[in-house]
C-alpha cells in the first residue's frame, strides 16, 4: 500500500506566493486567502478544491481516482 502525501503547496495565480499546507482527508477546501496577497483562492471550474487546481499534489480523494465532495 502506497502511502498518500498530505502536504502540497499552494502557488497563488495572482501574485505567485507559495504555501505548503496539510490537506484535509475527509473535506474538500473550497477557498483560501492568499498569504502573499490576500487573494481568495477558488477552485478552476472542473476541479473539487483549491489542491486540485493550484497544488502540486491533489487532494487525496482525487488521486484515489474519486471525486471528494461529489
Amino acid at each position: 500500500m502506497t502511502r498518500i502525501s498530505l502536504q502540497s503547496t499552494l502557488r497563488c495565480p495572482k501574485c505567485g506566493h507559495r504555501e505548503t499546507l496539510e490537506m484535509p482527508t475527509d473535506c474538500c477546501r473550497w477557498f483560501h486567502a492568499c498569504g502573499g496577497c490576500g487573494a481568495i483562492l477558488r477552485p478552476k471550474p472542473g476541479d473539487c478544491c483549491v489542491f486540485c487546481s493550484y497544488g502540486t499534489h491533489p487532494c487525496p480523494p482525487a488521486r484515489d481516482g474519486g471525486h471528494c465532495c461529489g
